[in-house]
């Protein structure tokens, strides 16, 4: 039977230098045996237990020989399992010292603040732990406002196209991963939600992380035309199942020459295209595979420039 992988934090290294690594890994307790390093091109990819330097989040198969762990995603200290099996949940538990929850949803993603709800299928009944990406530090708490770990490369990948004091709004901006990621180099962020809960959380997170250049603002993303009198260099619309209706919203906010950020789930490729050369001013559009969802679905981004 074909193993799952599952995901967890990840050294990237070259090569040749592996197995020094390796050995250095070992000797420190935090190379995470039960699952298997990868080769990616000229690299291997280590699975370690905790966020450490420039981690990352990767996906990893088990080690031959050990007892299979079962599909997770990490987050800070609790784990939310895609079946609900609590033996399997108390196996995840025991298997690694920083986790203190196993969560399984027992919904999808809903209403209009995006939430989920879970079941706690083993250790401490909460749903609120503290994630380390990137070097920055966000309180979350999964029954509030939405999360997940699996975008960490995509928020760099925005980060490492932010120029120099940009005005950048995040129409969607949850408990504020995008906007604090960005933070460091715009010269303003606009973070608004609807959720209050996650506004809520944000403002924790932008004081944890003493960022000061985020304006967190509690709105719904189709009032964000009257209330804001800027125009911005870059939009996020991390939003992926409904982003596609504020795109006028968001063309009338961007700057000429600015960028917007407009994700989505789909099907098949390039399904927003129609309803992105609608909008006035395109003059390019890129489509970007994030991560596959579920089967048959994936998570893109559309990156527009006007």
């Amino acid at each position: 039977m074909e193993q799952e992988n599952v995901s967890q934090w990840g050294i990237r290294v070259a090569s040749k230098d592996a197995e020094e690594t390796r050995r250095t890994l070992l000797k420190e307790g935090v190379l995470d045996r039960a699952l298997k390093p990868r080769r990616d091109g000229d690299c291997i990819i280590f699975p370690v237990t905790g966020k450490r330097g420039d981690a990352a989040m990767e996906t990893f198969g088990a080690q031959p020989g050990r007892e299979d762990l079962p599909r997770h995603e990490l987050i800070g200290g609790i784990a939310v399992m895609q079946e609900k099996d609590v033996p399997a949940a108390e196996l995840l538990l025991h298997s690694r010292p920083s986790l203190h929850t196993v969560l399984f949803p027992v919904s999808d993603v809903e209403g209009e603040f995006r939430t989920r709800r879970f079941e706690v299928l083993a250790g401490t009944p909460e749903t609120r732990t503290v994630y380390t990406e990137y070097g920055h530090r966000f309180i979350i708490d999964l029954s509030a406002a939405y999360f997940s770990a699996r975008l960490s490369t995509e928020r760099q990948r925005i980060f490492d196209q932010v120029q120099e004091g940009e005005a950048v709004l995040d129409m969607f901006a949850g408990v504020g991963p995008f906007a604090i990621t960005v933070a460091k180099k715009a010269g303003m962020v606009v973070a608004a939600d609807i959720n209050s809960g996650a506004v809520e959380l944000m403002i924790e997170n932008l004081a944890l992380n003493r960022v000061k250049n985020v304006l967190p603002v509690l709105s719904d993303a189709g009032r964000l035309g009257r209330l804001l009198h800027w125009k911005f260099d870059r939009i996020i619309m991390n939003f992926p199942t409904g982003a596609w209706k504020f795109l006028p919203g968001a063309a009338s906010l961007c700057r000429a020459g600015g960028t917007i950020h407009c994700y989505a789930l789909q099907s098949g490729e390039g399904e927003l295209l129609p309803r992105i050369r609608d909008l006035p001013g395109v003059t390019a559009v890129k489509e970007h595979y994030v991560r596959s969802y579920s089967p048959g679905r994936w998570h893109a981004v559309y990156d527009i420039v006007l």
